[in-house]
């Protein structure tokens, strides 16, 4: 969607409300990236209009939760989100509230969101800023911080712990304290949101411009343990030095991830999966050897992924890279044939690339 298009519907949506004498404000991401020198993709309105008076006013309009009040204007290849001011209350499984409350004050529905950087308004026709939140404190600070009590903020939707994780790296931000330790009391309530919605956060993580800093916060936030147990456990599984004087298995994944940015999915996950058969397969010889790690790990790898609700065709690339990681060091014993087939190989250039990020975050050519 055109950035300009977007910001034009978006006037133009403005317009028709407050001709109507409702109130319009930009909300959410968009001003938030707009003030950090991020491109805009989507753009959010946010008003007092009830869901009749939207659907009055713009009458084509998708509605994507009636529930909840929430329109979706389309126009000339842009679209923008339009939504009545509400409050919710009850939120016993976690994600659903049990009460929508529709409001004429703004600052009700800023309570409910996540965090303070997601909920400054925006004027569509002037730009000006209002921030009834402190969110533009926290964007100079740089932090990721619940609005109000973090607790309750997380108890209403456990997501918000990994979108905190998301984006506190995918900005460079840190995360305020009080925010943080409630995530870490919090991080096994993760487990009760749906494999589809925990997916797509590590989708976003994984594929963003910093997936080694998103797992270390993972982990540090303790959302690593419950979400990826498999991955846990790498931490502390010594390698030889010789191989990979970088440490043990977790820190070596972790150099890995620091490699990529923007990756592809089935790349980003096999790097993060490549060894994750080691811990299973350690044994203390003449030497520290994982034998049959690779097998082991492409049978993990399907479990996980499967697990999380990915498609069969990714499940089975990112089982086959792992699964093949290894075969580079067999390559001068292959004949020409048989290397030849395996050069062949649909979706070689991944593993290929794989194997570039393993070497270089070992500190080999």
């Amino acid at each position: 969607m055109s950035e300009d298009r977007g910001a034009q519907l978006a006037r133009e949506v403005a317009a028709a409300l407050r001709a109507a004498g409702h109130q319009a404000w930009l909300v959410g991401g968009c001003v938030r990236d707009r003030l950090l020198g991020r491109p805009v993709h989507d753009r959010d309105l946010t008003t007092d209009a009830t869901p009749a008076e939207l659907r009055r006013l713009f009458p084509d309009a998708l509605e994507v939760g009636a529930h909840f009040g929430v329109v979706l204007v389309r126009r000339g290849g842009a679209e923008v989100q339009v939504a009545t001011y509400r409050s919710e209350r009850g939120y016993r499984d976690g994600r659903h509230p049990e009460q929508v409350r529709f409001e004429k004050d703004v600052r009700a529905d800023l309570a409910r969101r996540d965090f303070t950087i997601n909920a400054l308004l925006e004027d569509p026709f002037t730009g000006e800023v209002v921030d009834h939140v402190g969110g533009l404190a926290d964007l100079r600070a740089r932090l990721i911080r619940a609005i109000g009590d973090p607790h309750e903020r997380f108890a209403e939707d456990h997501l918000r712990m990994l979108r905190a994780v998301r984006f506190a790296a995918e900005l460079g931000f840190q995360i305020e304290p009080r925010t943080f330790a409630a995530i870490r009391e919090l991080a096994p309530a993760i487990l009760r949101i749906s494999a589809e919605r925990i997916r797509d956060e590590l989708t976003r993580i994984l594929t963003g411009a910093a997936p080694r800093r998103g797992f270390e916060l993972l982990d540090q936030t303790g959302l690593l343990e419950p979400i990826l147990p498999e991955v846990a456990r790498m931490k502390g599984v010594e390698q030889p030095p010789d191989y990979h004087p970088e440490g043990d298995v977790w820190t070596h994944t972790l150099a890995m991830l620091g490699l990529l940015r923007n990756a592809p999915l089935d790349l980003a996950w096999g790097c993060l999966l490549h060894d994750v058969g080691k811990p299973v397969t350690q044994t203390f010889e003449d030497r520290i050897r994982f034998t049959g790690h690779e097998k082991a790990g492409a049978g993990m790898a399907r479990q996980i992924l499967a697990r999380l609700r990915y498609p069969k065709d990714l499940v089975e690339r990112v089982a086959w890279l792992v699964a093949q990681h290894m075969r580079f060091k067999d390559a001068m014993r292959m004949t020409e044939a048989t290397f030849r087939r395996f050069v062949r190989q649909p979706g070689f250039d991944t593993l290929l690339e794989l194997y570039r990020i393993d070497l270089a975050s070992s500190g080999r050519p």
